[in-house]
């Protein structure tokens, strides 16, 4: 079974949710981000989504912006992310899955089947691909599940209910519920009519919904307990890792980003 379907069939007969830090892969360089990926893991992650930087990026805010320019300007390619990720998925007693954000361009380039196959060599369960429409995931989500490998897509507030269903017949693993209209970053509360959008998507599917975009303070995480099965936050994590390229800062990164999962994964109970 692929290891984000166990991960939520035990926090399901748990009644436990998931936490998901998304962190930038690369920034500042590929060494960090194989310290970086345990401190999560052990300060409380459930399930890591893993940025794979990218030039043009549709969905993300400043903060992520910057990160990914700061890992690209360092010359970060495909193959450091799939060995930084290798080398922690192969250390002894690894269990948290890992999953990518990753832009249907990157895929495509390297070919999809040659993706995948590199991916889960190196111990990637799923990507998220957030730039790819479902009316052209057909092909891409039939590979995936053929190789047990998850492909997860976005459902905004203003998806139809009609496209909708379609997207969440394609995902496999967990629905990405997109919170806001606009861009990924911090915001100061949450919107009034995302309990809605969940109801809506909990008659069309049986997948865990993983709600992601502007969550990033204890009290989002706990407004959403009983709504989602997951919460992912990125901007508020990558943030930390604006002082991460000198040797001090790279420790202060490490401290903050424990101390914030912590904090955030705690308030799920």
């Amino acid at each position: 079974m692929n290891p984000i379907d166990s991960l939520f069939r035990r926090l399901r007969a748990e009644n436990r949710k998931a936490f998901m830090p998304f962190v930038t892969a690369g920034d500042p360089d590929a060494a960090f981000t194989r310290e970086l990926l345990p401190v999560a893991a052990d300060a409380g992650a459930s399930l890591i989504e893993i940025g794979f930087p990218f030039s043009d990026p549709i969905a993300d805010g400043p903060v992520i912006q910057a990160s990914y320019t700061r890992a690209l300007d360092k010359g970060l390619k495909l193959a450091d992310i799939f060995a930084a990720v290798k080398d922690t998925t192969s250390r002894p007693g690894w269990q948290t899955p890992l999953v990518a954000m990753a832009s249907y361009s990157l895929l495509y380039k390297r070919s999809p089947e040659t993706f995948i196959a590199t991916a889960q060599a190196a111990g990637l369960s799923g990507a998220v691909v957030p730039d790819l429409p479902v009316e052209e995931a057909g092909e891409l989500a039939n590979l995936a599940a053929d190789r047990d490998f998850k492909l997860i897509l976005l459902v905004t507030p203003t998806t139809s209910p009609a496209r909708a269903e379609k997207i969440v017949k394609a995902c496999g693993g967990f629905v990405y519920v997109v919170s806001v209209v606009g861009i990924t970053g911090e915001r100061d509360k949450l919107p009034a009519q995302l309990r809605e959008q969940i109801a809506r998507l909990r008659a069309m599917t049986d997948l865990p919904l993983c709600v992601g975009f502007g969550v990033s303070r204890p009290e989002h995480v706990r407004e959403l307990k009983d709504l989602a099965d997951g919460v992912i936050v990125g901007s508020a994590l990558v943030k930390k890792l604006e002082a991460a390229d000198t040797p001090d800062g790279r420790a202060k990164a490490l401290a903050e980003v424990r101390k914030l999962v912590s904090e955030l994964s705690g308030a799920l109970g």
